[in-house]
């Protein structure tokens, strides 16, 4: 007689039954004022949609002592421009005596001013830098 191995044994099939809807009672039904009729619930979850942090510009103001390639080289540095960019910024603020470094949530724009002011006073030059909302 051959006798069979433990993980040879193949399970029976197992028969599952389909779900049924299952009467929910309303609220009312507990006032016994809902009529006698079942009723069946659908349970829905809505998703809040996170909202956009709001946004801030980064602007950089015109002085009469600060060299312009120190500036270009801020903006090069602190927010990523390309040469070609940071100079049409700077003569931007030179010419109209304030200019838009960027547009960043608070926290990014609030550090990149600090950055640019550190980086100015270690510098000794007057270079001015402020945020205020996009």
């Amino acid at each position: 007689m051959m006798t069979r191995h433990p993980a040879l044994i193949r399970p029976a099939a197992v028969r599952i039954a389909p779900l049924r809807a299952v009467p929910a009672r309303a609220a009312d039904d507990e006032d016994g004022h809902g009529g006698g009729q079942d009723q069946v619930g659908t349970a829905t979850k809505t998703r809040a949609k996170p909202k956009k942090p709001s946004q801030f510009k980064v602007l950089m103001l015109n002085d009469d002592y600060t060299p312009m390639e120190f500036v270009v080289m801020a903006l090069k540095r602190f927010f990523n421009m390309d040469l070609e960019q940071a100079t049409r910024v700077m003569l931007h603020v030179h010419q109209k005596g304030v200019g838009v470094c960027g547009i960043f949530p608070y926290e990014i724009a609030e550090t990149k001013v600090n950055q640019v002011m550190d980086f100015a006073r270690q510098n000794q030059h007057p270079l001015q830098c402020t945020l205020e909302k996009a």
